[in-house]
């Protein structure tokens, strides 16, 4: 039998899964299999078309177990989208000409990969899919196994990605700060910006950490530190839709009566109608290597603050984005847990030469298994008929419904 050689990577955006994962493939090799050598390529794909890689040494491997304290990635990100051959030739990642899949495959022969670790989103994954097509139809003998990371929890046919658990409860003690800033003055909009550019999980998810976090607490009766000062007034999804007016007159009614209003926004709320209004402006929206629009250029908790800080006449109103904080944590418990088992069945697929990517598949009764590639996609929808969510909306007392 050939030799096996074991190469992984992490892609896309952070989340609060890719250090300890690449911890937990690491101990895992080590426990099972600890004769195998492992390489990782840094800054996920980029490294894979530049021959940039990390040998992983046995002193490495004995302090893996480390990784599990931090978040980031131990051996970095990037975006890069290998069918994208204009962009990767933009950025000096292979020349006029070459096609960036054959030259992927190429370095993975080469360096005598036989087992390549993807840990990234949809795009990560899918870029996954392109390539181990590309190597199947081309003879090379690769096995690519794929773990679920995204904040947004929104990978199809996956239960519960990496990391997403972990985001809503850092994002929510995020905002167990913010919500003091109502106190600071008069008539204050506090707007919770939060992750989740086409789902709504997340900020679902966060909205309900942060009640049930702060619904324990004790108040001295008679200040203003208190329970209204806790509360969210109003929360926001690309999933739901919502009358502007009627909301706005809701929420004045709270403004007036308490002097304060906390909303919680999904980065994806309104974002269609946002980028619309500004293409018919004559604005150029920024997109990136995968087509979606760059979010972070647009705005959105930016746009719902001007909006209903004129409506309710709030004096001073401000936006306050938990992303970058959350989605850099280190994983929590639960998370933990949920990637030690995907990552042991990961390394066990792997083994057994069968490809694809880990996680509890939605279509077969969330069993944990390897999902074939080409049932992964991006874009999953939040499920707003979930008990729990219509639990979250009844304790802010907000009508809604769902989008369409």
């Amino acid at each position: 039998m050939a030799k096996q050689k074991v190469a992984m990577l992490t892609a896309g955006g952070l989340a609060p899964c890719l250090s300890s994962a690449v911890g937990g493939l690491i101990e895992r090799y080590s426990d099972v299999a600890p004769e195998i050598e492992l390489v990782a390529y840094r800054s996920g794909y980029q490294g894979l078309l530049l021959a940039d890689r990390i040998d992983i040494t046995k002193e490495m491997r004995e302090k893996a177990p480390l990784l599990h304290r931090y978040g980031g990635s131990p051996i970095g990100n990037s975006r890069v989208k290998l069918t994208n051959a204009a962009d990767c030739v933009k950025r000096g990642l292979v020349k006029e000409g070459e096609n960036p899949l054959r030259v992927a495959a190429e370095r993975l022969a080469k360096d005598g990969i036989t087992i390549l670790h993807t840990i990234g989103g949809d795009d990560t994954n899918t870029t996954a899919a392109d390539l181990a097509a590309y190597l199947g139809a081309n003879g090379y003998n690769l096995t690519v196994v794929g773990l679920p990371k995204t904040v947004d929890n929104d990978v199809v046919p996956i239960r519960q990605s990496l990391g997403a658990w972990t985001a809503a409860e850092v994002g929510a003690g995020f905002f167990d700060h913010v919500s003091n800033e109502q106190s600071a003055a008069p008539k204050t909009l506090v707007v919770h910006e939060v992750m989740g550019r086409h789902c709504g999980w997340l900020t679902a998810a966060t909205a309900r950490a942060y009640i049930q976090k702060t619904s324990g607490n004790e108040y001295v009766d008679g200040f203003m530190m208190n329970k209204q000062l806790k509360n969210i007034d109003g929360l926001y999804l690309p999933e739901m839709d919502f009358n502007l007016e009627g909301e706005a007159e809701r929420l004045k009614a709270v403004m007036d009566r308490t002097g304060f209003v906390t909303l919680f926004v999904s980065e994806g709320a309104c974002l269609d109608a946002i980028v619309a209004e500004r293409e018919a402006a004559g604005e150029t929206v920024k997109r990136d290597a995968f087509g979606h629009v760059k979010i972070d250029t647009i705005n959105v908790g930016n746009w719902f603050s001007k909006q209903f800080a004129a409506l309710l006449g709030a004096e001073r109103s401000m936006v306050q984005k938990s992303g970058y904080y959350a989605r850099s944590a280190p994983a929590n418990r639960d998370d933990l847990r949920l990637i030690q088992s995907m990552t042991d069945l990961a390394v066990e697929s792997a083994l057994n030469k069968v490809s694809g990517v880990t996680g509890h598949d939605e279509a077969q009764g969330g069993k944990l298994r390897t999902i074939e590639f080409p049932r992964i996609k991006g874009g999953k929808h939040f499920d707003t008929s979930a008990k729990w969510f219509g639990e979250v909306m009844d304790a802010i007392g907000q009508k809604w419904k769902p989008a369409g």
